[in-house]
């Protein structure tokens, strides 16, 4: 197979040919999406290009790149085409902001491992001479075992980081006695509801609890030196806020179940989001005020949705691995892998 690769920026592209229906098949996760992609592009500090693999007509493959141009807090991205064919120092990432586990690179089942090495390198290569001579490498953030084989080679540092949680399905009902697991703590007067395609949530609020969340846990990582657990060959944490519009549109989507926590005064103090796919149950963002909710019940009530919707496996990112544990949730390793300007599109 020679692989032919199409490098798209959603905010000013459309939709690749072929696209939507290897989506389905493949049965991506919506954050594969393209009008999701626009939507977070437009809204990025370092906007995630489309880079799709084909072979002929047929798309066998895909890799979503962030470019990082800058590690400014509150800095947005350029227009569309600005970041083009430029000297400017930037890199690039293959990864998903905060869906540890769940690559940003993926391939038809049918190519073998030459096919796909040769998939990754004309991605560099393509990458390379659509965003110029700045490009100072390429980050592969959270790759799974899998994927490693065609990502790594000679001069292509390489390690293992902090795993993705994940809970084996071992029970057919909820009713198994087996399958009782302790639930955290929860104020007994807070409110807790859930339920998929909610249209009854106030996404400014989501955001900023997520936002809020997401600085406080940063302050407490570099107090700590805990940033390794980002995959940091490059310590620098390149995810954006998430936007208000983006979680609005993420939390109506019929596969999305909220799950909230308000206390009596109507006011939220804690929710998660979990993208129901057909082979497993997976922990998206999750969000809590101080000392307001517990994250155990959280899972749990997570681990009871997997059992009652018979999927394979729960995934929970690579947060508060203690807690999971204490709930039953087994690690899968991950991988870091970085590219070199100098090894861009070499074996």
């Amino acid at each position: 197979m020679t692989p032919a690769v199409q490098i798209v920026d959603p905010r000013s592209d459309p939709v690749p040919a072929g696209w939507a229906e290897f989506r389905e098949r493949r049965q991506l996760h919506p954050f594969w999406d393209y009008d999701l992609l626009r939507l977070e592009a437009w809204m990025a500090r370092n906007p995630p290009l489309l880079a799709v693999v084909r072979d002929g007509a047929d798309v066998v493959g895909a890799l979503c790149a962030l470019v990082c141009r800058t590690w400014r807090l509150g800095d947005y991205a350029t227009a569309p085409g600005k970041h083009t064919r430029s000297t400017r120092p930037r890199w690039a990432e293959v990864f998903v902001p905060l869906f540890s586990g769940h690559p940003a690179c993926v391939f038809a089942p049918r190519l073998g491992l030459p096919a796909r090495v040769a998939a990754v390198r004309a991605f560099e290569r393509e990458l390379v001479r659509y965003l110029g001579f700045g490009l100072l490498g390429v980050l592969y953030r959270a790759m799974t075992e899998e994927l490693v084989p065609a990502i790594t080679g000679p001069g292509r540092p390489h390690r293992t980081i902090d795993p993705v949680a994940v809970l084996v399905n071992e029970w057919s009902t909820v009713d198994d006695p087996a399958a009782g697991r302790p639930a955290g703590g929860v104020d007994r007067t807070l409110v807790v509801r859930s339920g998929a395609g909610r249209d009854d949530l106030d996404a400014a609020e989501l955001a900023a609890l997520l936002n809020r969340q997401r600085a406080h846990d940063d302050a407490l990582a570099w107090a700590g030196g805990q940033r390794r657990r980002f995959g940091g060959l490059v310590q620098l944490d390149t995810r954006s806020q998430v936007a208000s519009a983006y979680l609005d549109r993420f939390v109506r989507r019929p596969e999305v179940d909220t799950l909230t926590y308000h206390d009596a005064d109507g006011m939220l103090v804690a929710f998660n989001t979990l993208i129901d796919h057909p082979d497993s149950a997976d922990v998206y963002h999750w969000a809590v005020a101080p000392d307001r909710a517990d994250a155990a019940d959280c899972y749990a009530r997570r681990a009871r949705y997997m059992i009652e919707h018979g999927r394979r496996e729960l995934t929970a990112g690579r947060g508060l691995l203690e807690v999971k544990e204490r709930l039953g949730f087994g690690t899968r390793v991950l991988h870091t892998v970085a590219a070199p300007r100098p090894v861009l599109g070499r074996a």
